[in-house]
């Protein structure tokens, strides 16, 4: 992991470790290297979330990026994955998305694809970082040298939506969703691509204001949607998370349906049709125990890699896999898209619980799970922090005690977060109260190294 770049990208609070100045840079930075190994100026695009900060962020991505010949397509506000898509559909040289996914608005990012649609290389990343770091001189343009930006470009979603329509084929006919689009990217495109479809939706938290994305609602705070599905009488309730590029649901009884369960649900329905390649699935160390049980009983195989859903993303083409995700809901169709889809997802689960022609809980059902514990640790912000307390010893020891308690029957992840100060603490066991018990301990533990 580089300085700049983490596990997804750059991250910080916006005017404090994320300012304009850096996107300006970064901009620059991202223009310079492409311009180097394309010996012409790069095309980029540009994507946004309803952040109050992301315009402003924008701006100063596409002054970079112009001040050194690149030439820009923003798409405006639009979903992390549709700017991965119409990057390639546009033949552009990379995609940028400004957004910091399920958290908090004072929060934003930026994420660059490269022009197949997959994350760049950390050997790119490393260059781009390099440049901005070592305040190398980047070549100014001038004259007829200057970059422009191409306009028109808002339109281009409506190719994205009629490609995510075009990813089912089963009548949806008769269902009834309700639809959380956490007042993030996906109010720009849900309405359109639900209003496709022979089903009847509703949605909620679909008019960010700037400082509401997120905000109680979406994937990260089901609550209101699942209280909305069991008054409503709905067949199955959606949540985005703020750039819409993981789905998390809710059955008719309000019981949250996670990213295992849908990957479980999915490659059943996969394998049916003859579709999951390798009849396996990828996930990370993170997903419960039982999805491991679900691929056991199910004669699956189940690919397990470090948490992030690049890790899982490479995984899949490195051995050619269909499916692959994380309990978090990024969700990834290797038919369709070359990222986590939130919507995209959406859609194949509603086409395998219409085929199954059962209820969300009994389709979900198939995949048990067991308690599963996760605390987040504050640390503090000093670089090095995360590293020091994940190296200390002593930590393990206690790790290993505790392991030991479980007989096996459970376990212990400690990792730290590639994106925020925390370190997150999961623990699964045979019962909620062991999972809090073990977890609860070890989170006080980290507090006090």
């Amino acid at each position: 992991m580089g300085k700049l770049f983490g596990t997804d990208g750059i991250r910080g609070v916006v005017g404090q470790t994320l300012t304009v100045e850096l996107a300006y840079h970064v901009g620059q930075a991202v223009a310079t290297v492409l311009t180097e190994e394309l010996g012409r100026k790069p095309v980029i695009t540009i994507g946004k979330d309803t952040r109050i900060s992301s315009d402003m962020l924008e701006s100063a991505l596409m002054a970079g990026i112009c001040s050194v010949g690149g030439d820009v397509k923003p798409f405006g506000t639009i979903p992390t994955p549709a700017v991965a898509f119409l990057t390639v559909q546009e033949k552009a040289d990379a995609g940028i998305v400004i957004s910091a996914s399920h958290n908090p608005y004072e929060h934003n990012g930026i994420k660059v694809f490269n022009a197949q649609g997959y994350k760049l290389s950390d050997e790119t990343e490393e260059r781009v970082e390099q440049l901005i770091l070592t305040k190398a001189p980047m070549k100014i343009k001038t004259h007829g040298e200057i970059g422009k930006r191409y306009h028109g470009m808002r339109q281009m979603k409506k190719d994205y939506i009629h490609h995510l329509y075009s990813s089912i084929d089963c009548d949806l006919t008769g269902m009834r969703v309700l639809v959380d689009c956490a007042n993030g990217a996906a109010s720009a495109t849900a309405p359109q691509l639900f209003g496709m479809l022979p089903l009847m939706a509703d949605f909620i938290h679909m008019t960010p204001d700037g400082i509401n994305i997120n905000n109680c609602c979406g994937s990260t705070h089901l609550e209101s949607l699942a209280k909305g599905v069991v008054i409503g009488g709905y067949d199955l309730g959606i949540a985005f998370d703020g750039d819409a590029d993981r789905c998390l649901l809710v059955d008719e009884k309000g019981n949250t349906i996670d990213g295992d369960k849908v990957l479980a649900v999915c490659a059943a329905g996969m394998k049916r049709k003859g579709k999951l390649s390798g009849n396996a699935i990828v996930a990370t160390v993170m997903s419960n125990l039982g999805l491991h049980e679900f691929c056991r009983n199910n004669g699956l195989d189940l690919i397990c890699t470090a948490v992030g859903d690049r890790h899982v993303l490479e995984k899949m083409l490195e051995c050619g896999y269909d499916i692959g995700g994380e309990q978090s809901g990024h969700t990834i169709f290797r038919a369709f898209a070359t990222t986590g889809d939130g919507e995209l997802t959406a859609l194949q689960f509603l086409q395998a619980l219409k085929e199954s022609g059962k209820k969300a809980s009994e389709l979900a059902g198939c995949c048990a799970q067991y308690p599963q514990e996760l605390i987040n640790v504050e640390v503090p912000h000093t670089p090095g922090e995360k590293e020091r307390i994940m190296a200390d010893e002593s930590l393990w020891k206690r790790v290993k005690e505790r392991e030991e308690e479980l007989n096996g029957e459970g376990r212990v992840l400690i990792r730290p977060s590639g994106t925020e100060a925390l370190i997150r603490v999961m623990v699964e066991a045979k019962t909620d109260e062991i999972a809090l018990n073990i977890a609860a301990d070890l989170a006080e533990f980290i507090k006090n190294l």
